[in-house]
């Protein structure tokens, strides 16, 4: 069986401890290769590898850095079907999704923050006489980076890519759920000639190794993408020590739907913010919202889209909807559908765990789309994140009642609206509290924005120039003529 290892200082390691973790592949429920059980041992070895490697790093030419960070992504997109089919298999996916999206994404992040270093500018200001003043920005050393389990690569190098291209080094910790496209970045790495040390790559558990980078007195900033609770304690445990954060937490996100909205395009796109990723991104439009003018007519359309659904073996071409990542999380998507039927909620459709599709998947963890009607926006099912294909329609009368219902979290990550009216599309974006809004469509991306969410979803924003200003420090000159 595979034993992965951590990678530091340029080479690839095993744990201190000599102590691994199962990985599980989800769509089997089988162990199918071993993690570094890593522990602060490690963190602090990671630490000083970067530590040596940030003075070279950091003195190379803008130019320099991003023609490494150029040869990290064409390393990705050579190795695409390897990457797709290990993302696959760690997260339940389905293939297809992993090849056309999450893999070609990693990408796109390495090419893109390669590029917009290049294009990064500080700004000057004319005093006249008295002199000018000009800002510096400067990388800070060393980058602590936690991502999670739900887009492995893709949200793993979001953080890497801006990190390394502003001239900061990393020690950076993937989910322990999902570890092995982070494995084979390592390989990537070594074979496009990144310098040792400058990316480090510790495998382990939360309260062990994401513990140990959060609370090093010497990582000055920390990047983290994962729960509020655990976005929590490390405000807890980083704070006092003023590190510098960017948080990127959990989502209730509200898909609004209008009665004047394209219906088809509407219901279609609503599924898709639901479902994608078995529901599993923290972007998905779990809590439907529609205008009561369209409401029956508009889940009698969306449970039929759901049924259509093929819940399927990820490898697959033909799969919609693949395994759920673990059976912690099987366990608490159905603890949730569990609880909308106590709270008075109707099942329209799934609502169980589903069979294998097929021998190899026999004992995999599989669960059907499900949508929930007669709940209220309050009800602890539209309040708290599921993370899963669990998806809840609340009717509305007016536009402000529509708008109440999606600011009615503690969450402010993302939200979409369906509307033909353009001022209303304007104004209810400008309404709806959160960090991105889409406007019929959803999770488009742009890399050139900034992304981040609002009250319990974050604080920071990653993407764009946002990224690269996160990971330098502004530092005025005052020049006296």
């Amino acid at each position: 069986m595979q034993k992965l290892q951590n990678y530091i200082g340029g080479q690839l390691v095993p744990p201190q401890s000599g102590q691994y973790l199962d990985n599980i592949d989800p769509a089997r429920g089988a162990v199918y290769s071993l993690v570094p059980d890593s522990d602060d041992s490690d963190v602090e070895a990671a630490y000083q590898a970067a530590t040596a490697a940030y003075p070279g790093w950091s003195s190379l030419s803008i130019q320099a850095r991003a023609r490494h960070l150029t040869a990290v992504a064409d390393g990705i997109a050579a190795r695409l079907e390897d990457l797709a089919q290990a993302e696959s298999m760690d997260n339940g996916k389905p293939l297809a999704l992993a090849r056309r999206i999450d893999i070609p994404r990693a990408e796109d992040n390495f090419r893109y923050f390669a590029q917009a270093i290049t294009q990064f500018h500080n700004e000057s200001y004319d005093m006249g006489e008295l002199g000018f003043n000009y800002t510096l920005r400067r990388p800070l050393g060393v980058a602590g980076l936690i991502s999670p389990w739900n887009l492995p690569l893709y949200l793993f190098s979001w953080k890497i890519a801006p990190a390394l291209a502003a001239g900061n080094t990393a020690v950076a910790k993937p989910s322990e759920v999902t570890p092995l496209t982070a494995y084979l970045l390592s390989e990537v790495c070594i074979e496009a000639g990144l310098p040792p040390g400058v990316l480090n790559i510790v495998h382990g558990l939360g309260p062990k190794v994401g513990e140990a980078i959060v609370s090093h007195p010497d990582i000055p900033m920390l990047s983290f993408t994962g729960s509020t609770k655990v976005g929590k304690r490390i405000t807890e445990v980083a704070g006092p020590m003023f590190k510098k954060m960017s948080l990127e937490m959990g989502g209730k996100n509200a898909n609004l739907v209008f009665a004047d909205a394209d219906f088809e395009e509407a219901v279609n796109g609503s599924v898709r913010a639901a479902f994608t990723n078995q529901g599993q991104i923290c972007l998905c439009g779990s809590r439907v919202v529609v205008q009561r003018p369209i409401y029956e007519q508009f889940v009698a359309a969306f449970v039929e889209k759901v049924n259509s659904l093929k819940v399927g073996d990820p490898m697959e071409a033909d799969t919609d909807v693949g395994a759920i990542v673990s059976k912690v999380q099987l366990e608490k998507d159905l603890y949730y559908i569990d609880l909308a039927k106590e709270e008075g909620g109707e099942i329209r459709t799934g609502g169980k765990r589903l069979p294998g599709p097929n021998a190899r998947c026999a004992e995999g963890y599989f669960l059907a789309p499900t949508v929930i009607t007669g709940l209220g926006p309050n009800c602890r099912v539209n309040q708290e994140e599921i993370f899963g294909p669990v998806a809840s329609i609340i009717p509305f009368d007016t536009e402000e009642e529509g708008v109440a219902i999606a600011n009615g979290t503690a969450y402010g990550l993302s939200g979409t609206i369906w509307t033909s009216d353009l001022k209303r599309a304007h104004r209810v974006a400008a309404a709806v509290e959160s960090g991105i809004i889409w406007v019929n469509s959803w999770l488009v991306r742009d890399l050139r924005t900034p992304f981040g969410g609002v009250k319990q979803s974050g604080i920071g924003r990653e993407g764009g120039m946002e990224a690269l200003r996160f990971f330098t420090e502004p530092k005025n000159v005052f020049i006296k003529l």
